[in-house]
């Protein structure tokens, strides 16, 4: 494949990561710092150490996604290390999911006093969307695993 073909996807995948490496260094240290009620503070905590957790795994899949990439540029697309890029991704967005159900109650918690149950539904998307990523990326890794399958049959009949 022509190099540099996915360099779109490539500069799509460090501008999704710009902004979230911005807000955690930046916007997560200064909500631990400064919570909007301080009443709340032992109900935030866990919920800020919780992002902080998610974005290890993030990150992570975001470096195998642009491995992903310089596979296929480098022609290696129908490989093993695709495959295990895929399974990478695929670990990184199970565990995301994880540790936001596992900080769902806290927020359930400060829905509760602030009156706000929209919070509620704003800590489900980041678990939904890393169990579609998870699911996208297990279809993707059968195929690709499949078609790998087929490849090598290919070549020991011929």
């Amino acid at each position: 494949m022509k190099l540099g073909s996915t360099l779109f996807l490539k500069i799509a995948v460090i501008l999704i990561g710009s902004p979230v490496l911005a807000i955690t260094v930046f916007g997560i240290y200064w909500l631990a710092n400064n919570p909007a009620n301080p009443d709340y503070a032992h109900i935030l905590y866990p919920i800020v150490i919780g992002i902080f957790a998610s974005v290890v795994p993030f990150f992570a899949a975001l470096y195998q996604a642009f491995k992903l990439l310089n596979y296929i540029d480098k022609s290696m697309a129908f490989s093993e290390h695709s495959v295990k890029a895929l399974k990478n991704i695929k670990f990184c967005a199970m565990i995301i999911s994880f540790l936001y159900v596992v900080v769902l109650p806290f927020i359930f918690l400060v829905a509760e006093l602030d009156d706000a149950p929209g919070l509620i539904i704003i800590g489900l998307v980041p678990i939904f969307a890393s169990i579609v990523i998870a699911v996208f990326a297990a279809v993707l890794q059968k195929l690709l695993q499949e078609a790998i399958n087929i490849k090598s049959e290919n070549d020991l009949t011929v």
